[in-house]
């Protein structure tokens, strides 16, 4: 599968209450076990106004599916095409 970044602009994401991110994991999560195993959510990161999301999936189009079906907005999906880290400079 290959690893892709979502950008998800959603005003005021980082005032979330906990509440509110957990019940957005579970819409999240219901969608992904009914799309199946060629797509998985790895991690998220809350910003001010979005969210940067970390999937791996079969292709992109399992990502616009994913944010339809949960009612997210997917407004960029990057592919990573590699990663590096401190130990790269070794």
């Amino acid at each position: 599968m290959k690893t892709y970044l979502i950008e998800r602009e959603i005003p005021n994401a980082g005032k979330l209450t906990a509440e509110e991110l957990k019940a957005a994991s579970q819409r999240s999560c219901a969608v992904l076990k009914e799309i199946g195993p060629r797509i998985e959510w790895v991690q998220s990161y809350v910003q001010g106004n979005k969210l940067t999301c970390v999937y791996k999936a079969e292709n992109e189009e399992l990502i616009r599916e994913h944010a339809r079906k949960a009612g997210f907005p997917a407004n960029t999906i990057s592919e990573v095409v590699t990663i590096i880290n401190p130990a790269t400079a070794n």
